[in-house]
């Protein structure tokens, strides 16, 4: 059979599905890339791949996309590392800083501002070492692991799954597995099991991680902060959160295929 190929976000908060597809041995079958977010939505988007753990602002991107897994990147409350930070209150920065990996997060900021907060500063697209520019009437939009250590540095942190979590009373999706065609109901399968494995033992992702990390709780990090189940909730979130992505940027209709 071909492999199929897939890019995943190359985060710290992905390392348990790679263990569990190496670990079932589903990297075997697969052609692997790890890429920041916003590479993994464009190798889809242009048909590079077959499927991603993607940001979710790229679906309507996607000619036909397919949601193939019940499980996600996500979080039910606040995420930790997804957030502005900033030296000054939200209500008194002039600017932020956006986050050149980021896609969907950067649109959950545009909602948070326009619905949740009511403010309008100049958004300017960042590039890399912008975190090092935070400061003043500026503040930074930061993601992925980049913003770990970042929370003690700035004494203004605004994290985006808690003000979305405040606003709509749901939880957040960031990331799902998503292809842009229908893919083997036998590797689906295969696959999902791959991933179930992974977060069933996410205990030796922790072990296996935390050296890595020596200020910072990998496990209160997977287990606190990110959800990994598409459930009910996040499916009605996912939907909430595309209608707004849709009404704020005049985008079509798409019909997103939960395999």
């Amino acid at each position: 059979m071909k492999k199929i190929k897939i890019s995943a976000v190359s985060y710290l908060n992905t390392k348990p599905f790679i263990l569990g597809l190496k670990e079932k041995g589903v990297d075997q079958l697969i052609n692997l890339s790890l890429d920041m977010p916003a590479l993994c939505a464009k190798k889809l988007v242009d048909g590079e791949v077959d499927l991603g753990l993607v940001p979710v602002a790229v679906i309507p991107h996607i000619e036909t996309p397919h949601i193939i897994s019940d499980f996600c990147i996500g979080t039910t409350g606040e995420v930790r590392t997804v957030a502005v930070f900033a030296t000054q209150p939200l209500n008194k920065l002039k600017r932020i800083y956006l986050d050149y990996q980021s896609r969907t997060s950067v649109e959950l900021l545009r909602i948070l501002l326009e619905k949740h907060w009511g403010m309008s500063p100049e958004l300017i697209p960042a590039e890399a070492g912008y975190e090092q520019v935070i400061g003043g009437d500026t503040g930074g939009l930061v993601i992925g692991d980049r913003a770990i250590d970042l929370k003690d540095k700035y004494p203004f942190f605004y994290d985006l799954g808690s003000a979305w979590k405040e606003m709509t009373n749901l939880p957040f999706v960031f990331a799902a597995w998503v292809s842009n065609k229908p893919l083997p109901t036998e590797f689906v399968q295969t696959f999902n099991s791959a991933l179930q494995y992974g977060i069933d033992h996410i205990s030796l992702a922790i072990t296996q991680l935390q050296p890595d990390y020596p200020t910072f709780s990998v496990q209160e990090y997977f287990t606190k902060y990110i959800s990994y189940s598409l459930d009910a909730p996040k499916k009605q979130a996912l939907t909430l959160f595309l209608e707004n992505l849709k009404t704020m940027r005049n985008y079509s209709n798409q019909e997103i295929v939960f395999s």
